[in-house]
């Protein structure tokens, strides 16, 4: 199966991100985990509470996460405790923000056409 994101990674160069990281973000339930992370550090156990998947399942999505830099995780006694890494995050927001030009001038266009027509 396919996923939005991870289509967005073949279609251009991305330099300042690793496709890596639309790859791990791309995939549902890995989404969700990060969702869950953008509100502070979860151990495995609460990720698996919260998303009522199987523990598993959810060490595996963490597990390319991990790979692909987007969480890292600390030992708590005999547990793993996860969180975000800002780097990808930040790429990914420097990669999005090249498009600015791009929507300014359609929307410098749309505004000149939609002036002309109250004229």
């Amino acid at each position: 199966m396919t996923y939005s994101l991870t289509g967005i990674c073949h279609l251009g160069t991305l330099s300042q991100v690793d496709s890596q990281t639309f790859a791990a973000v791309g995939q549902p339930n890995r989404l969700q985990i990060v969702e869950l992370l953008r509100k502070g550090p979860l151990s495995v156990g609460e990720i698996v509470e919260k998303l009522a998947l199987r523990q598993p399942q959810v060490s595996k999505h963490l597990k390319v996460l991990d790979e692909a830099g987007i969480v890292s995780w600390t030992p708590l006694a005999r547990r793993r405790v996860y969180r975000l890494e800002a780097k990808p995050f930040e790429q990914i927001n420097g990669w999005a923000e090249s498009f600015e030009m791009l929507w300014e001038a359609r929307l410098d266009s749309l505004g000149t056409y939609l002036g002309e027509g109250e004229s």
